[in-house]
């Protein structure tokens, strides 16, 4: 008898996989428990979107649900899920309390998609041109939450070694609460490689990110201000091409054909315009996680120029798929020696392709996962007797929460 059968999942938003880097990663993990034949229900409170995928036609069911509502109970009995997968902590504190009071055999298991902490703590240090550094986490009010939240849960998937590395190391969360759990990406074949267009057929720079994630948007004013002068001066014929979903109107306003900086915004397919640029352009001066940008350029033998941010727990040690610089001018220069270079660009392509290939293979990491789902749930008392920080987190904040919950439940009557 299979040990898990019917998941909930109770998402942020719903899945906008060609929107960001989240929406890919969520519908991996659909796809992982739709191999096992398990029974999926796609919750969220969020407002449908134009852009979300139709789940339905994997045979998931959608379901709306109300935030600060007793009706999310009523449905999480009837349901009986055997894991709940929380899509980022902020859901989890909403609706775990709910989760254990209603199902307390369910499996928790948190997406944190990427340390929501290390990004706001440095995306803080760079606003006031301040060196970030890690203890400055133990100030973060939301590190305090989204540790209580991970410790809380059963399981949590971590994708990238340097988080990992900052959750043991800094916070001392014990291994066995964790998952690595890197992007599940299929292997670059020679068929895939035959379909790229080579380096003379190949025109202009190209950076891609969604535009309600700041990272992206200040990187765009990085690249725009201090990095793309210099490279146009050199190469007066190359054009900047800025695809994002989601741009507002200060970014359009960034719009300029004569410096040959173009924002085209949301595009419907990644893999359409990556695979017919030169050189990707990552200058990413905060954030955390993996950069869906350089997945997908490296996906589609795009090599690339990134800041360290950028190739942050990217490759694990294997040669990077491009050049790594932190300086405007470094950046620009390297930008232009990779895309009149074609020496060094079929290098660099190529280092892509085993990064893609030896790091995010789906095929271990989808045995990997549901081994690791389906070993913990077989194992859940002595699990949680281990983990008796999470117990008494699990008992106050329940309480805490539950009651700020019911409260705004009856203001809202």
């Amino acid at each position: 008898m299979r040990v898990i059968q019917q998941v909930l999942i109770i998402g942020t938003v719903w899945p906008e996989p060609n929107s960001s880097a989240a929406g890919s990663r969520m519908m991996q993990l659909i796809k992982s428990f739709v191999k096992k034949g398990w029974k999926i229900t796609f919750a969220s409170a969020a407002a449908d979107s134009d852009f979300m995928v139709d789940l339905t036609t994997d045979g998931i069911e959608k379901v709306s649900i109300k935030l600060n509502d007793a009706s999310f109970d009523e449905f999480i009995k009837a349901l009986k899920p055997d894991l709940v997968l929380f899509d980022r902590f902020m859901t989890e504190e909403q609706f775990g309390w709910r989760v254990s009071e209603n199902c307390p055999h369910a499996l928790k298991v948190l997406d944190t998609e990427d340390l929501h902490c290390l990004r706001t703590a440095r995306q803080k240090a760079w606003k006031i041109k301040k060196d970030f550094k890690l203890e400055d986490l133990l100030d973060e009010d939301v590190a305090k939450r989204e540790i209580a939240s991970i410790l809380r849960c059963d399981l949590s998937l971590i994708i990238s070694t340097y988080e990992m590395k900052v959750l043991v190391d800094l916070f001392n969360v014990d291994e066995t609460l964790l998952m690595y759990l890197p992007f599940m990406l299929p292997q670059i074949v020679d068929a895939d490689r035959e379909n790229w267009l080579a380096f003379e057929e190949r025109e202009h720079f190209i950076t891609i990110g969604n535009f309600l994630h700041e990272p992206n948007y200040q990187a765009v004013i990085f690249l725009k201000n201090e990095i793309w002068p210099t490279i146009r001066k050199k190469l007066p014929e190359a054009q900047m091409h800025i695809y994002g979903a989601y741009p507002s109107e200060k970014v359009n306003q960034l719009n300029n054909p004569k410096d040959g900086f173009l924002v085209k915004g949301r595009v419907r397919n990644v893999k359409d315009v990556m695979v017919k640029a030169k050189v990707c352009l990552a200058p990413l001066v905060f954030g955390a996680g993996l950069k869906g940008k350089l997945i997908d350029a490296m996906q589609s033998g795009t090599p690339n120029v990134t800041t360290h941010i950028g190739a942050e727990a990217m490759h694990n040690g294997l040669p990077w798929g491009g050049y790594i610089a932190n300086q405007p001018k470094d950046f620009a220069d390297d930008a232009v020696k990779l895309y009149t270079n074609e020496t060094v660009w079929t290098k660099f392509q190529q280092n892509g392709v085993e990064v893609i290939n030896q790091i995010f293979d789906e095929k271990h990491w989808d045995k990997e996962l549901i081994e690791t789902l389906n070993h913990v749930k077989e194992n859940i008392l002595e699990h949680r007797k281990a983990n008796f920080m999470g117990a008494i987190l699990q008992h106050h904040t329940l309480m805490s929460t539950k009651y700020m919950s019911k409260w705004i439940e009856e203001k809202n009557k």
